[in-house]
């Protein structure tokens, strides 16, 4: 291999090609993986968000029917009794649904180790065309 200083302005150029084009590549899969990493953290929020709504809707179902007749039966008006009990499971889906929704938000989708190094490898190349 040919000293630094003698090679020609061409072949410096084309390692300099060859090492961007690599480079370039490693950004992309940066990228990727850190993109995949964080859509994951908010797929588990929005997991959360449906088991909440599935929650809700089973206890609409399940409980709604038991507790009203157990309010019926101890001498309350059955539309008071059926109005308490669907506050109640309402409360607790939404809860469910804005712990999901917080995890959803909380989570922050930039890829902050990529844009650090491409500004790194910009600040790279800069020296190299020097």
């Amino acid at each position: 291999m040919q000293a630094k200083d003698e090679r020609s302005l061409g072949e410096l150029f084309s390692e300099l090609s060859k090492q961007l084009s690599s480079l370039i590549r490693q950004e992309i899969d940066l990228a990727r993986a850190e993109m995949t990493a964080r859509v994951t953290s908010a797929g588990r929020g929005g997991a959360m968000v449906g088991a909440g709504g599935a929650l809700v809707y089973a206890g609409v179902l399940a409980i709604v029917a038991a507790v009203v007749l157990l309010l019926i039966q101890a001498g309350m008006s059955p539309w008071i009794s059926a109005a308490l009990v669907g506050i109640a499971i309402a409360a607790l889906g939404g809860g469910l649904i804005a712990s999901g929704r917080s995890t959803i938000e909380r989570t922050d989708l930039t890829p902050r180790r990529t844009i650090q190094t491409v500004k790194d490898d910009a600040e790279w190349a800069k020296e190299q065309v020097k």
